[in-house]
């Protein structure tokens, strides 16, 4: 199993969902589609099972014999034999011939035994007319033949055998009827507008006859036998109209559920693409709205954390979580109440089983969850004494102290194997156990199902419908689960990109109309009584500070840490607002003048080098119009980087980045070139040469001497050496010029200055 991700909650859930909806207004009607159609979908899917159930009830119908006719025709035929009828006709067809003379004539009769005589004898003694034709069937077939002669009835001839057999009919000895009996015991009737003619009546008993009721294969096999009519109306057969029908209804059902879905989909993907585009837009304006000091106070990382990360995930969790929510929500409501609808002791069936195993996931996930923290932990734990013992390998080694880092290794690797065997175990548990919810809803549903469908209390097809309900019932608890998870995550992203959208920006310059042309600058500064504090800081960073500088001189600021050297650049270049006091360029208040007006007349080189993906020849003519390629070259002869461009494959349209093999000197020489192409009357070298080594620097100092000609230079140095030339030099000490002059100058004054340049020489 993946490792969980880990998330910050919100510190305001219900604030940072609201501002989100407040951010998302301009997409509500996209977004009210999708939620729209998600619902309606879920609903759409809900209605699906009774109509699959109703379809299942139309098939099963159609597999099993039409014993509602079966009924029919068996009643019709009854009330053709009932008693009054037979009262009414058999007496005639029998023609019974009891009289003294037939009597006396089988008396004297020879050929019969004396054994059936007396039988006769014992029938006229104790039968009446109420039993006549009962016991008149008990009488042996030679006495049958002399009391029960040839006659007719209805003009049809009535043979003595067939008189034997209405009498075997009548006492349910025998279901063959001569076809001399048919038209006077039957007559013909309809079933579902098939005409059920006498014969096919007569056939019908004779067959069934010997039929046992709970046989379903005899039953099968005597339906083959049946005349063609009664088969007609009695054989299994499909309601192909119905089931049509049905399935039709079904395929539209699921059609426009799918329609639905994707409709939904597509509109959701929208919104959050469209949001996620609109929210880094927003983020990329608004970084460059941003003071430095925000940079200052928080870290890259984080910042790009929430432009990428953030965003991504508000996107993800929009475009899942949402619609799923709300699907989710209208499955299950709209599931259980179509499951009591159907039926409410199959409903309790299927909710009682989902639960009981839904239970036992709760109860698990609750227990693995310090199982995954404790997890996460140790392992952290475990990763910061590999990369404490291997960074310091030398030291443990030197100091024998390789037994007591293996120990504390097992200790710290059994700690990650148990937390991890057993969040795992857990963990494992739940596809298995989801697994059981649903199985041992379907067999609980089956069970009660039979058991109802045996009682006639509900159809086959229900059982099929709660089949599906339980799925669709338990499903939706775990998306619900996973959609408020996700909202929480989304809710703690937006949080973070909010905060950054909603950050104080810097002073807005629409009122600045002053702007100096970089050609026509001078290149004079002066820094009137400037004061600045840092936000936070009681204490100003840089205290009443003047100084005046004329065009084209070397300035060279010095100082130990913390004492404002580069907090002085800022507020030159504009990145601080200054508390107090003024910077002028050329009479000309830099209050008075935009940001990108003050940066347009600057040319930094940095301590920290900075190449793009790209060829030499952009990365030097970053930014850059009209810039050709034979002034690029001229620069690069000035500071030494042709001889290099030239040992490169494709010269100066060789791709270089920040990750390739190039020096650090030559990433600085391409500073300087990019510096100089810019060709801006002011220049800024903040630690340009610091790490770089003695015979780099030397070849980049005469770039930078090559770059500072004509130009109001300020130099930023650690190596005092690199700044001896310099026409002025600012000695800052605790915010303030403590001294300033030339090298030899505070050389000879032996003051602060020489004391920190005689340090670097000192062993």
């Amino acid at each position: 199993m993946p490792r969980p991700r880990n998330f910050e909650k919100a510190k305001d859930f219900k604030g940072a969902i609201k501002r989100l909806f407040k951010e998302l207004n301009k997409f509500k009607v996209l977004i009210f589609l999708g939620l729209i159609l998600a619902g309606f979908g879920s609903i759409l899917a809900i209605m699906a099972p009774n109509r699959l159930a109703d379809l299942v009830n139309k098939i099963s119908d159609g597999l099993v014999v039409n014993t509602k006719n079966i009924e029919l025709i068996t009643n019709n035929i009854q009330d053709s034999l009932n008693e009054d009828n037979l009262k009414t006709i058999i007496p005639q067809v029998l023609s019974v011939d009891l009289s003294s003379n037939n009597i006396s004539n089988i008396m004297m009769n020879n050929n019969i035994s004396n054994i059936d005589k007396e039988a006769l004898q014992e029938f006229l003694q104790t039968s009446n007319s109420n039993d006549l034709l009962i016991n008149l069937s008990n009488l042996p077939k030679s006495i049958l033949q002399e009391i029960l002669p040839n006659s007719t009835y209805n003009n049809i001839s009535i043979s003595t055998t067939d008189k034997i057999a209405l009498l075997k009919l009548i006492n349910n000895k025998d279901y063959t009827i001569p076809d001399a009996l048919i038209p006077i015991l039957f007559k013909d009737f309809k079933v579902d507008n098939v005409n059920i003619t006498i014969y096919d009546q007569a056939a019908f008993i004779s067959l069934l006859k010997d039929l046992n009721k709970d046989d379903v294969n005899m039953l099968y096999q005597k339906i083959d036998e049946m005349p063609d009519n009664i088969k007609k109306v009695i054989e299994p057969t499909f309601d192909i109209a119905g089931i049509k029908k049905i399935v039709i209804f079904l395929i539209g059902l699921y059609l426009l559920s799918a329609l639905f879905n994707y409709i939904e989909s597509l509109s959701m993907t929208i919104v959050s693409n469209n949001f996620a585009r609109s929210l880094r837009s927003r983020i990329s304006k608004k970084i460059n709205k941003l003071p430095l000091k925000y940079f200052d106070k928080n870290q890259t990382g984080d910042i790009l954390s929430r432009v990428t990360n953030d965003v991504d995930t508000i996107a993800q969790s929009m475009n899942q979580s949402f619609a799923t929510l709300v699907s989710a929500i209208t499955l299950f409501l709209g599931t259980i109440f179509m499951m009591f609808k159907t039926n409410f002791i199959m409903a309790i069936t299927a909710i009682a089983s989902s639960l009981i195993g839904f239970s036992f996931m709760f109860k698990i996930l609750g227990k693995s969850q310090k199982y995954f923290i404790a997890r996460q932990k140790y392992l952290g734990d475990l990763n910061a004494h590999i990369e404490e013992i291997y960074s310091g390998l030398n030291v443990v080694k030197v100091y024998n102290g390789k037994n007591d880092a293996n120990e504390k290794f097992d200790v710290l690797n059994e700690q990650v194997y148990n937390a991890n065997r057993k969040s795992q175990f857990l963990s494992g548990l739940m596809m298995p156990l989801m697994n059981f919810i649903g199985d041992f809803g379907y067999v609980a549903v089956c069970i009660v199902g039979a058991l109802l469908t045996m009682k006639g209390t509900i159809s086959f097809g229900v059982i099929i419908a709660f089949m599906t309900y339980v799925r669709l019932f338990t499903s939706p608890l775990s998306q619900i689960g996973q959609a408020m998870t996700s909202l929480q995550t989304t809710a703690a992203a937006s949080e973070r990109v909010f905060e950054f959208v909603d950050e104080k920006e810097m002073l807005d310059e629409v009122n600045i109309h002053e702007k100096l042309m970089r050609s026509e600058t001078k290149g004079n500064i002066e820094f009137a009584n400037v004061e600045f504090t840092y936000d936070g800081n009681t204490t100003p960073t840089i205290k009443n500070f003047s100084a005046k500088v004329k065009s084209g001189q070397k300035i060279a600021i010095v100082g130990p840490t913390g004492a404002g050297k580069t907090t002085m650049v800022n507020l030159l270049m504009k990145f601080y607002d200054i508390s107090k006091g003024d910077i002028i360029i050329d009479g000309v208040s830099t209050k008075d003048l935009t940001r990108e007006n003050v940066h347009d007349l600057f040319t930094m080189v940095l301590q920290d080098t900075w190449l793009f993906e790209g060829t030499i020849r952009e990365n030097i003519a970053f930014n850059q119009e009209n810039v050709t390629l034979d002034q690029i070259k001229n620069v690069c002869k000035i500071v030494g980087l042709d001889h290099f461009i030239k040992t490169l494959p494709n010269g100066y349209d060789s791709k270089i980045s920040e990750s390739d093999s190039v020096s650090a000197g030559q990433r600085q020489l391409l500073t300087i070139a990019r510096g100089m192409i810019k060709d801006a009357p002011f220049l800024i070298l903040d630690e340009a040469t610091s790490n770089v080594d003695t015979r780099t620097e030397e070849l980049v100092q005469k770039a930078m001497d090559k770059l500072t000609e004509g130009r109001t230079s300020f130099i930023i140095a650690h190596r005092l050496s690199t700044i001896k030339n310099a026409d002025l030099i600012l000695v800052m000490k605790d915010g303030n010029i403590v001294e300033q002059g030339t090298h030899d100058a505070l050389m000879k004054q032996k003051g602060f200055y020489a004391e920190i340049y005689n340090s670097q020489f000192e062993l």
